[in-house]
Protein backbone atom coordinates (compact mmCIF):
# COMPACT_ATOMS: atom_id res chain seq x y z
CA UNK A 1 0.00 0.00 0.00
CA UNK A 2 1.35 3.28 -1.16
CA UNK A 3 0.51 6.35 0.38
CA UNK A 4 1.24 10.19 -0.56
CA UNK A 5 -0.24 13.78 -0.29
CA UNK A 6 -0.33 16.50 -2.49
CA UNK A 7 0.17 20.17 -2.03
CA UNK A 8 0.53 22.87 -4.06
CA UNK A 9 0.49 26.74 -3.76
CA UNK A 10 1.56 27.11 -0.29
CA UNK A 11 2.13 30.62 -1.31
CA UNK A 12 4.70 31.44 1.84
CA UNK A 13 1.13 30.26 4.26
CA UNK A 14 3.13 28.78 7.11
CA UNK A 15 -0.21 28.51 9.18
CA UNK A 16 -1.94 27.19 6.39
CA UNK A 17 0.61 24.71 5.89
CA UNK A 18 0.34 23.86 9.75
CA UNK A 19 -3.25 23.30 8.92
CA UNK A 20 -2.59 20.80 6.08
CA UNK A 21 0.63 18.79 7.67
CA UNK A 22 -1.57 17.95 11.04
CA UNK A 23 -4.59 17.02 9.10
CA UNK A 24 -2.26 14.49 7.20
CA UNK A 25 -0.98 13.50 10.41
CA UNK A 26 -5.08 12.97 11.68
CA UNK A 27 -5.12 10.42 8.90
CA UNK A 28 -2.60 8.12 9.78
CA UNK A 29 -0.23 10.03 7.67
CA UNK A 30 1.87 9.55 4.46
CA UNK A 31 4.84 7.93 2.87
CA UNK A 32 5.44 10.37 0.53
CA UNK A 33 4.55 14.49 0.15
CA UNK A 34 4.16 15.45 -3.30
CA UNK A 35 4.85 19.37 -3.40
CA UNK A 36 3.88 20.47 -6.65
CA UNK A 37 5.08 24.25 -7.00
CA UNK A 38 4.19 27.80 -5.72
CA UNK A 39 5.78 27.33 -2.42
CA UNK A 40 6.71 30.80 -1.07
CA UNK A 41 5.94 33.67 -3.11
CA UNK A 42 2.74 35.95 -2.38
CA UNK A 43 3.05 35.09 1.05
CA UNK A 44 4.17 36.20 5.01
CA UNK A 45 6.49 33.11 5.81
CA UNK A 46 8.39 31.77 2.43
CA UNK A 47 11.65 31.24 4.89
CA UNK A 48 9.46 28.91 7.70
CA UNK A 49 7.37 27.15 4.76
CA UNK A 50 11.13 25.69 3.06
CA UNK A 51 12.41 24.98 6.44
CA UNK A 52 9.17 23.12 6.78
CA UNK A 53 9.04 21.26 3.42
CA UNK A 54 12.54 20.14 3.49
CA UNK A 55 12.07 18.35 6.79
CA UNK A 56 9.58 16.50 5.70
CA UNK A 57 10.20 12.59 4.81
CA UNK A 58 10.32 11.82 1.26
CA UNK A 59 9.31 14.85 0.30
CA UNK A 60 9.45 15.62 -4.05
CA UNK A 61 9.04 18.79 -5.34
CA UNK A 62 8.26 20.70 -8.36
CA UNK A 63 8.50 23.87 -9.59
CA UNK A 64 5.85 26.81 -9.84
CA UNK A 65 5.63 29.82 -11.97
CA UNK A 66 6.03 31.90 -9.00
CA UNK A 67 8.88 29.73 -7.86
CA UNK A 68 10.50 30.54 -11.27
CA UNK A 69 9.77 34.26 -10.39
CA UNK A 70 11.49 33.98 -7.73
CA UNK A 71 15.06 32.56 -8.89
CA UNK A 72 15.07 33.75 -12.56
CA UNK A 73 13.65 37.20 -12.73
CA UNK A 74 10.50 36.11 -14.80
CA UNK A 75 7.31 38.31 -13.62
CA UNK A 76 3.92 38.01 -14.49
CA UNK A 77 1.97 40.43 -16.44
CA UNK A 78 1.79 43.18 -16.67
CA UNK A 79 5.68 43.92 -18.05
CA UNK A 80 7.57 47.17 -18.72
CA UNK A 81 5.50 47.15 -22.26
CA UNK A 82 2.12 47.18 -20.91
CA UNK A 83 2.26 49.72 -18.14
CA UNK A 84 4.18 51.99 -21.03
CA UNK A 85 0.70 51.37 -23.02
CA UNK A 86 -1.43 51.83 -19.68
CA UNK A 87 -0.05 53.75 -16.97
CA UNK A 88 -3.21 52.77 -15.03
CA UNK A 89 -1.41 49.40 -14.64
CA UNK A 90 1.66 50.84 -12.91
CA UNK A 91 0.43 50.19 -9.31
CA UNK A 92 -0.26 46.03 -10.33
CA UNK A 93 3.49 46.41 -12.02
CA UNK A 94 4.73 48.12 -8.64
CA UNK A 95 3.08 45.82 -6.43
CA UNK A 96 4.13 42.55 -8.32
CA UNK A 97 8.09 44.19 -8.17
CA UNK A 98 8.07 44.87 -4.76
CA UNK A 99 6.72 41.43 -3.70
CA UNK A 100 8.68 39.64 -5.65
CA UNK A 101 11.69 41.55 -4.02
CA UNK A 102 11.04 40.83 -0.85
CA UNK A 103 10.42 37.22 -1.05
CA UNK A 104 13.71 37.27 -3.03
CA UNK A 105 15.53 39.13 -0.13
CA UNK A 106 13.76 36.85 2.63
CA UNK A 107 14.85 33.39 0.82
CA UNK A 108 18.51 35.11 -0.36
CA UNK A 109 19.12 35.95 3.19
CA UNK A 110 18.46 32.32 4.22
CA UNK A 111 20.31 30.53 1.67
CA UNK A 112 16.92 28.87 -0.09
CA UNK A 113 17.67 30.62 -3.44
CA UNK A 114 19.88 27.67 -4.76
CA UNK A 115 16.90 24.83 -3.37
CA UNK A 116 14.07 26.74 -5.60
CA UNK A 117 16.50 27.24 -8.14
CA UNK A 118 17.10 23.32 -8.33
CA UNK A 119 13.40 22.55 -8.21
CA UNK A 120 12.43 20.36 -11.01
CA UNK A 121 9.18 20.64 -13.90
CA UNK A 122 7.65 17.42 -12.97
CA UNK A 123 7.44 14.07 -10.89
CA UNK A 124 6.73 10.68 -11.93
CA UNK A 125 6.03 7.50 -9.83
CA UNK A 126 4.20 4.10 -11.48
CA UNK A 127 1.62 3.10 -8.90
CA UNK A 128 1.74 -0.62 -7.88
CA UNK A 129 -1.55 -1.10 -9.95
CA UNK A 130 0.72 0.49 -13.02
CA UNK A 131 -1.01 3.28 -12.89
CA UNK A 132 1.41 6.42 -14.67
CA UNK A 133 1.28 9.00 -12.03
CA UNK A 134 2.68 12.62 -13.16
CA UNK A 135 2.92 15.64 -10.69
CA UNK A 136 3.83 19.65 -12.22
CA UNK A 137 2.06 22.45 -11.33
CA UNK A 138 0.06 24.06 -14.27
CA UNK A 139 0.55 21.23 -16.95
CA UNK A 140 2.54 18.78 -18.61
CA UNK A 141 5.48 20.48 -19.59
CA UNK A 142 4.57 24.03 -18.09
CA UNK A 143 5.14 25.20 -14.48
CA UNK A 144 1.87 28.40 -15.02
CA UNK A 145 0.18 28.90 -18.54
CA UNK A 146 -3.69 27.99 -18.10
CA UNK A 147 -3.57 25.24 -16.35
CA UNK A 148 -6.38 23.18 -15.53
CA UNK A 149 -9.85 24.85 -14.38
CA UNK A 150 -13.30 23.43 -14.75
CA UNK A 151 -14.35 26.86 -17.14
CA UNK A 152 -12.49 25.85 -20.27
CA UNK A 153 -13.71 23.53 -22.75
CA UNK A 154 -12.61 20.31 -23.16
CA UNK A 155 -10.25 21.13 -26.52
CA UNK A 156 -8.15 22.97 -24.58
CA UNK A 157 -7.65 20.74 -21.85
CA UNK A 158 -6.98 17.85 -24.53
CA UNK A 159 -4.61 20.21 -26.55
CA UNK A 160 -2.73 21.10 -22.88
CA UNK A 161 -2.52 17.15 -21.42
CA UNK A 162 -2.71 15.05 -24.32
CA UNK A 163 0.61 13.56 -25.05
CA UNK A 164 1.57 13.30 -21.03
CA UNK A 165 2.66 9.61 -21.27
CA UNK A 166 0.35 9.49 -17.77
CA UNK A 167 -2.92 8.32 -16.87
CA UNK A 168 -2.70 10.37 -13.79
CA UNK A 169 -1.89 13.48 -13.40
CA UNK A 170 -2.22 16.06 -10.69
CA UNK A 171 -1.46 19.26 -10.75
CA UNK A 172 -2.14 23.01 -8.69
CA UNK A 173 -1.84 26.60 -10.33
CA UNK A 174 -5.29 27.88 -10.37
CA UNK A 175 -6.47 27.09 -7.22
CA UNK A 176 -9.51 25.18 -8.03
CA UNK A 177 -9.99 21.77 -6.96
CA UNK A 178 -11.08 19.19 -9.73
CA UNK A 179 -11.26 15.77 -10.27
CA UNK A 180 -12.09 15.05 -13.83
CA UNK A 181 -11.35 12.61 -16.48
CA UNK A 182 -11.03 12.57 -20.35
CA UNK A 183 -9.91 10.95 -22.98
CA UNK A 184 -8.29 8.17 -20.45
CA UNK A 185 -6.59 10.44 -18.41
CA UNK A 186 -7.49 11.31 -15.11
CA UNK A 187 -6.53 14.92 -14.28
CA UNK A 188 -7.04 16.51 -10.96
CA UNK A 189 -6.22 19.82 -9.42
CA UNK A 190 -4.88 19.90 -5.84
CA UNK A 191 -6.69 23.13 -5.11
CA UNK A 192 -4.43 25.26 -3.10
CA UNK A 193 -3.36 25.76 0.40
CA UNK A 194 -3.16 29.15 0.23
CA UNK A 195 -4.58 32.43 -1.44
CA UNK A 196 -8.21 30.41 -1.85
CA UNK A 197 -10.32 31.28 -4.54
CA UNK A 198 -12.91 28.53 -3.36
CA UNK A 199 -16.49 29.18 -1.13
CA UNK A 200 -15.25 27.56 1.97
CA UNK A 201 -11.50 29.49 2.11
CA UNK A 202 -9.60 26.19 3.57
CA UNK A 203 -6.66 25.00 2.67
CA UNK A 204 -6.53 22.23 0.19
CA UNK A 205 -5.25 19.18 -0.98
CA UNK A 206 -5.60 15.50 -2.03
CA UNK A 207 -4.48 12.29 -0.57
CA UNK A 208 -3.95 9.28 -2.74
CA UNK A 209 -4.33 5.79 -1.38
CA UNK A 210 -2.79 2.94 -4.03
CA UNK A 211 -2.27 -0.78 -4.13
CA UNK A 212 -2.20 -3.58 -6.70
CA UNK A 213 -5.94 -3.46 -6.72
CA UNK A 214 -5.91 0.19 -8.29
CA UNK A 215 -6.10 3.79 -6.08
CA UNK A 216 -8.76 6.23 -4.33
CA UNK A 217 -8.17 10.17 -4.28
CA UNK A 218 -9.83 11.86 -1.88
CA UNK A 219 -9.73 15.89 -1.70
CA UNK A 220 -9.61 17.33 1.86
CA UNK A 221 -9.91 20.55 3.13
CA UNK A 222 -8.66 21.98 6.86
CA UNK A 223 -9.59 24.99 8.27
CA UNK A 224 -7.00 27.79 9.41
CA UNK A 225 -6.84 30.76 11.20
CA UNK A 226 -7.11 33.89 7.64
CA UNK A 227 -7.24 36.65 10.43
CA UNK A 228 -3.61 35.60 11.80
CA UNK A 229 -2.50 35.28 8.75
CA UNK A 230 -3.61 39.22 8.07
CA UNK A 231 -1.34 40.06 11.02
CA UNK A 232 1.24 38.64 10.37
CA UNK A 233 0.89 40.70 6.62
CA UNK A 234 0.43 43.62 8.23
CA UNK A 235 2.79 43.58 11.05
CA UNK A 236 5.63 42.53 8.34
CA UNK A 237 4.26 45.50 6.26
CA UNK A 238 5.04 43.17 3.28
CA UNK A 239 4.17 44.79 -0.30
CA UNK A 240 1.62 42.92 -1.76
CA UNK A 241 -0.35 42.78 1.30
CA UNK A 242 -3.39 43.83 -0.34
CA UNK A 243 -3.86 41.54 -2.85
CA UNK A 244 -2.80 38.47 -0.64
CA UNK A 245 -5.39 39.54 1.93
CA UNK A 246 -8.46 40.00 -0.63
CA UNK A 247 -7.74 36.44 -0.81
CA UNK A 248 -8.16 35.83 2.80
CA UNK A 249 -11.10 37.72 2.77
CA UNK A 250 -12.81 35.56 0.37
CA UNK A 251 -12.71 38.36 -2.07
CA UNK A 252 -11.51 36.43 -5.07
CA UNK A 253 -13.89 33.35 -4.78
CA UNK A 254 -14.87 32.22 -8.25
CA UNK A 255 -18.22 31.33 -9.10
CA UNK A 256 -17.30 27.96 -10.76
CA UNK A 257 -18.73 24.42 -10.00
CA UNK A 258 -16.61 22.66 -7.32
CA UNK A 259 -15.81 18.79 -7.54
CA UNK A 260 -18.01 16.60 -10.13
Amino acid sequence: MVHIAFLSDIHGNGLALDAVLDDIDAQGGVDEYWLLGDLVAIGPQPVEVLEKLSALPNARFTRGNTDRYITKGDRPPPDRNAVEANPNLLPIFKEVAETMAWTQGALSAHGWLDFLDALPLEQRLTLPDGTRLLGVHGAPGDDGGPGLRPDYPEEDIRERFTGAEADLICVGHTHWPINTRLDGMHLVNLGSVSNPMVPDLCAWYVLLEADASGYRLEHRQAAYDRSAVIAQLEALRHPGRGHIISFMRGERIRDWPLLP
